[in-house]
């Protein structure tokens, strides 16, 4: 994959920006990390990987969306609950021939909120490609008539009225479509089924877990189990339109394995 990626930055002979999404757990960071290293050593390239994860809005952010619009949206995760407009000034940062030193947010998971400033990242140098991942990235909205039925008991029960449905479906054909469409390539992560993400989602709490050595709070098996039901209508319509539209897809076995790659571009 990594051949590929130099291949289609010789083509462009620009910044190249690519897209890595994937279902939860699915392993969307570990695939992102390995492919800088490759093209850091190998290609000698200057690559930047960004996590939609770390542009989610603040906790105080979310709570005013909770009050104003829906309550499911105090919750981090669908698109809504992202500063699209962090993302929007990085990308077009990038670009410019006066790169200046640029700092991106970080988000602690285990705090729910965003970093203080004095963590961001700071890219100090113009990256020849980067690489934007995240479970929602290359998402697109949905008609409204697929809104209108619900696909789990958070949506039966908490959203009622599509409220939230609605306006995180119209988040995706604004905001979000705005951004993805600066993004050259798609690779995308296939996994073989939904029921796999609680599996692997409960993996990554466990490490998460271990990882901190605190007693900072992570989540229990019903939360991880309430949690991924805000991502199943998204991640369900991903499989169905990546899988055609990605340029890379990547199946996954239950096991976590790499069963195959297909390149279609």
């Amino acid at each position: 994959m990594s051949f590929w990626i130099e291949k289609k930055y010789k083509e462009k002979g620009k910044i190249l920006f690519l897209g890595l999404s994937g279902g939860q757990g699915s392993g969307k960071t570990t695939i992102a990390s390995i492919l800088k290293i490759i093209l850091k050593i190998f290609f000698k390239r200057k690559v930047h990987v960004s996590s939609i994860d770390d542009f989610y809005k603040t906790i105080t952010d979310r709570n005013k969306m909770s009050k104003k619009i829906h309550p499911l949206f105090k919750t981090r995760g669908v698109p809504g609950t992202h500063d699209m407009s962090l993302i929007k000034n990085f990308f077009y940062n990038i670009k410019k021939d006066n790169f200046k030193s640029t700092k991106l947010p970080k988000f602690e998971k285990a705090e729910d909120n965003r970093s203080k400033k004095k963590y961001w990242f700071n890219i100090k140098k113009k990256p020849e490609i980067v690489i934007l991942e995240g479970w929602c990235v290359g998402a697109k909205h949905q008609s409204s008539s697929l809104l209108k039925k619900p696909i789990n008991i958070l949506e039966k029960i908490e959203d009622k009225n599509l409220v939230w449905r609605k306006y995180v479906n119209i988040k995706l054909k604004t905001e979000y479509k705005k951004i993805f469409s600066m993004i050259d390539y798609f690779l995308f992560i296939k996994i073989p089924n939904f029921k796999v993400v609680l599996k692997w989602r409960l993996l990554q709490e466990k490490k998460l877990k271990k990882k901190l050595l605190t007693k900072k709070k992570t989540m229990s098996y019903n939360e991880i189990k309430r949690f991924i039901m805000f991502y199943q209508r998204i991640t369900l319509q991903m499989i169905k339109d990546l899988s055609k539209s990605a340029s890379v897809v990547l199946l996954m076995k239950k096991n976590h394995d790499i069963k195959k790659i297909l390149f279609k571009i």
